[in-house]
């Protein structure tokens, strides 16, 4: 990954508490995965930044090298990489998306 790959994605994750790098944006998710992360975020009301990779092949690249992580969309919660697709829905299902929410500060609907 090139160094203004890697700044981009410091710089989103320095400047948004809650990223979901995915296909598309929040309001037209491109790709069904990335869409169910998206809606479990706006169903518990966070504040999130959607970035969007299929803007930039080096960005959609990049993430995949940063987190070490294969799939899109990756969530990251104060710069701490969450999961994927599947682990974010088991972690919404059994509580403890907002058991982590909670534990970093951050509000959301109970």
């Amino acid at each position: 990954m090139d160094q203004k790959t890697k700044e981009i994605i410091d710089n989103e994750l320095n400047n948004n508490e809650i990223c979901l790098f995915m296909k598309g944006t929040p309001d037209a998710p491109q790709c069904g995965f990335s869409m169910a992360v998206s809606n479990i975020l706006k169903l518990l009301e966070v504040n999130f930044k959607g970035i969007n990779v299929l803007e930039s092949s080096e960005l959609r690249q990049g993430i995949k090298e940063y987190s070490d992580w294969p799939t899109i969309p990756q969530l990251y919660i104060k710069k701490e990489f969450v999961g994927g697709c599947d682990i974010v829905k088991e972690m919404y299902e059994n509580g403890d998306l907002k058991k982590t929410l909670k534990e970093k500060n951050l509000s959301f609907k109970e």
